[in-house]
């Protein structure tokens, strides 16, 4: 394999996948519990999302080195392909084009495969399209992105969480249900931890570079005190969701994924100031694609 191939490789970041499509997985689960599951939407929602977790990636190695959170001596994640001259500048704003139309057209498919003749929801979600696109290249891209402003959670919790999770379920059976936004707010919360390790692992660098993310608000120590709110909130809403169900024991299947996130707690407890807590961002994504994956396995064999 050559090495700007390699260079692409390790730029899409292929490690943050599972969580990009935890959320597609939960609302294709809630949406088979329901009889209304298609592959075809299923193929469709997985594919784009994969393209628009890319396009994040690609804009935040190119954002990051614009504005310098990639450049100060004290990060601590894995080289970026921008910033090591892997990848040059001009490449990586081509990639991204590249990743976005395809994305694109890639949703635009979806839509016309869950709608077929134009009407009111084709509209709407072709803005939440266009508005996912948005939000993966202006997180730390563009004069004044928003990760940098501390706003990279709720965006997070937006995209991964409600629309992730209920707008799959809409497209699988063109049907809203009130009750599904705590298993998306729970899955949003587990993937805003995600992001949460990330930030810690690089309070020093981004403090530095003017990035105002949550824990460098925070602080470390207050940090990890969020990253448990965030974990047992998540637990919170999927508990509470499942209890309204009252369909028994199969939805509460999820609680068989909770020592995993306790351990990753009690790591970033630990690891706060330390190197390797870039370790357990995979093992958070995971985490969370288990998580959903039970609950959602849980709610379909409940019926």
């Amino acid at each position: 394999m050559s090495t700007s191939v390699k260079a692409w490789i390790s730029a899409f970041r292929l490690r943050t996948l599972p969580l990009a499509l935890a959320s597609i997985f939960l609302g294709s689960w809630l949406a088979a519990a329901d009889n209304g599951f298609r592959w075809e939407i299923l193929g469709l929602c997985a594919l784009t999302t994969i393209l628009l977790q890319i396009l994040s990636n690609l804009a935040n190695d190119y954002g990051d080195s614009i504005h310098g959170a990639d450049l100060v001596k004290e990060r601590q994640g894995p080289s970026r392909a921008v910033q090591s001259g892997k990848i040059s500048l001009a490449d990586m704003k081509l990639g991204m084009i590249i990743c976005g139309v395809l994305a694109f057209i890639s949703g635009l498919t979806l839509l016309y495969v869950a709608f077929g003749d134009l009407q009111q929801a084709f509209w709407i979600f072709l803005l939440l399209g266009l508005a996912a696109i948005a939000a993966a290249v202006t997180y730390t891209a563009g004069a004044k992105p928003y990760g940098y402003a501390g706003l990279g959670d709720i965006s997070v919790l937006i995209f991964f969480g409600w629309v992730g999770v209920i707008g799959t379920y809409y497209l699988h059976t063109l049907q809203f249900n009130a009750i599904l936004l705590l298993p998306a707010t729970a899955c949003g919360l587990l993937a805003t931890a995600v992001l949460n390790i990330n930030n810690i692992r690089d309070i020093a660098s981004d403090t530095k570079a003017g990035k105002r993310s949550i824990p460098v608000r925070l602080g470390a120590d207050r940090a990890v005190l969020y990253h448990w709110l965030l974990l047992f909130g998540a637990v919170g809403c999927a508990l509470i969701y499942a209890i309204l169900l009252g369909k028994g024991f199969y939805p509460l299947l999820f609680l068989g994924a909770v020592p995993a996130l306790v351990r990753n707690g009690l790591a970033v407890s630990q690891l706060r100031r330390n190197p390797a807590i870039d370790a357990y961002l995979k093992q958070m994504a995971l985490s969370t694609l288990l998580f959903v994956t039970m609950l959602g396995i849980g709610v379909y064999l409940a019926g």
